[in-house]
């Protein structure tokens, strides 16, 4: 029996957002992350410790149970899904979380033919590299 040799498909221009968002608030980034472009997120349940309790509303303790999201997006896309996750999140009210961008030298999942065709018709830098696999 014969095994066709199958292509890895690596992207080379992408980028994590990473956003660690009050418990309960992590559908709705999602969602507005989603709209502006991202294809979908990872998003696990954590634990904050810290300068949390100065940072409650008149005394209250800021809760401590938090989700954090992960995206992989286009670089051309990170700005626009950052400020987007930004918005959404209440990022700019103190307790509410904290983000940040991180480049990612090389990710591999599979791309669908059509998906990989319609990058090496655009006119701009295609973000895949296409390599067999050494298996």
């Amino acid at each position: 029996m014969s095994r066709k040799k199958r292509e890895m498909v690596v992207l080379t221009d992408v980028s994590l957002i990473t956003a660690i968002v009050q418990r309960g608030k992590a559908d709705e980034v999602v969602q507005a992350a989603q709209e502006v472009g991202a294809q979908g997120a990872s998003i696990h349940y954590s634990h904050g410790r810290g300068v949390r309790e100065r940072l409650g509303v008149l005394g209250l303790v800021v809760e401590a149970e938090k989700e954090t999201i992960q995206i992989i997006v286009s670089t051309d896309q990170a700005n626009r899904v950052f400020e987007r996750i930004y918005r959404t999140g209440g990022f700019d009210t103190p307790g509410m979380g904290f983000m940040w961008v991180t480049a990612v030298e090389k990710a591999a999942t599979f791309i669908p033919e059509d998906i990989l065709e319609k990058f090496a018709r655009v006119d701009r830098r295609n973000p895949f590299e296409v390599r067999p696999n050494e298996t």
